[in-house]
């Protein structure tokens, strides 16, 4: 009897900081996996195509806390892009992917995630998917994802100047508490490719750095988002003045949901971009766009995005889709799109939608998401697809 209580005892000891571990520190695995098959116009002189593709954040990912007393815990978040095509294999932790430390006093993460700016731009993206065929994000924000300022990822995300929708890697970030539905979000990256590149003769390391800021407030129907963005050293660099050209954009956002059916979105983006020394290129773009739940699973989706002409003095254009033309009249363009979605539960859903750019006779900017670039000015391209979508 001694002998059994004794074990017994021994046990309950064993299993006691283990029940505490299971008590103060979770781990959860999720996912989003998505499917879209298209068919594209690819402007003059390129031939139609049709596309597979799993855009719209298909990822799985893996998440945890641990409570560490006193209000305090420590996470983590691991998300890893998911292509159920089999073609584009790629490493771990590649997506919104950090670790951090929340309290009464916020929260402080270090790692890879959508910056600020990002955040109070989306809250008034409303009626559109951001990437793919159906994608919208290109004309009013140079696309929306992966971007390295550190120019060190070894895989395929570049600096992309062009982009205003960024999931940065290396950031050091800090989110407010939420006051009353109000949150301040703050990041800025490292400057890695200082010590990573060699310097031309005569000439310092380059240290492009993003410095992101963001206000927004979401209380019952209404969301709202202000930010400010600077990328810090993105443009050539220039011996004369001894210095890398920079640029910034600020941004509005704002969405309503009326009679909790009709959710109606509008965003503004004022861009400058410094492309040598003396000369600046300037664009404005909005977007407005709305997300109808007719009945039961039914909703129509649909937004409007306009691209302004390219401002200022600049003989040189940002490259990239959805980057600008040179300065001068007749370099914007729009976008629209229309779509239905069929929700089968809370996590499985069928869109269908359509497509088209226009782009003004000076600029060949603006295309689909996937396309290849124009060869012609002026060109107009549409295309239609069919996505899936799937959440675990």
């Amino acid at each position: 009897m001694q002998r059994k209580l004794l074990a017994v005892a021994v046990a309950g000891v064993l299993a006691a900081p283990a029940a505490v571990l299971a008590q103060t520190s979770t781990v959860n695995i999720y996912g989003n996996i998505t499917y879209e098959y298209g068919i594209l116009d690819q402007g003059r002189g390129q031939r139609n195509t049709d596309y597979a593709d799993t855009p719209g954040g298909s990822a799985i990912g893996f998440r945890g806390q641990e409570k560490l007393g006193g209000g305090l815990s420590a996470w983590f978040q691991c998300e890893t892009s998911a292509d159920v095509r089999g073609l584009d294999q790629v490493g771990l932790c590649t997506r919104n992917s950090a670790v951090g430390f929340r309290g009464a006093f916020g929260n402080l993460h270090f790692g890879r995630w959508d910056t600020p700016f990002k955040r109070a731009l989306n809250v008034g993206t409303v009626g559109a998917e951001e990437t793919g065929i159906m994608g919208m994000s290109f004309l009013p924000f140079g696309g929306s994802g992966g971007a390295d300022a550190t120019l060190t990822n070894s895989h395929s995300d570049s600096v992309q100047r062009q982009r205003w929708k960024r999931r940065e890697v290396g950031l050091t970030y800090y989110e407010t508490p939420v006051f009353s539905g109000f949150q301040g979000l703050f990041a800025f990256s490292p400057g890695n490719s200082a010590a990573d590149n060699t310097p031309l003769s005569g000439t310092p390391n380059a240290k492009p750095r993003v410095w992101s800021f963001a206000g927004t407030y979401n209380a019952g129907p209404l969301g709202i988002g202000l930010g400010y963005e600077k990328h810090n050293q993105f443009g050539a660099y220039s011996p004369s003045a001894a210095t890398n050209t920079d640029d910034r954009a600020w941004g509005v956002s704002a969405a309503y949901t009326f009679a909790g059916k009709v959710k109606v979105g509008a965003t503004y983006l004022d861009s400058r971009y410094e492309t040598s020394t003396f000369t600046d290129l300037k664009k404005r773009t909005w977007t407005l766009g709305v997300d109808w739940a007719v009945a039961g699973p039914h909703s129509i989706q649909a937004q409007y995005a306009k691209a302004g002409d390219s401002k200022g003095n600049s003989p040189f254009s940002i490259g990239g889709n959805g980057g600008s033309e040179a300065s001068g009249p007749d370099t914007g363009g729009d976008a629209w799109t229309i779509g239905y979605k069929y929700n089968f539960s809370k996590r499985t859903w069928v869109k269908v939608a359509y497509v088209r750019v226009d782009n003004d006779r000076n600029s060949n900017s603006y295309r689909i998401g996937n396309s290849s670039s124009l060869l012609f000015n002026g060109d107009n391209v549409d295309g239609y697809a069919v996505r899936v979508g799937h959440r675990f």
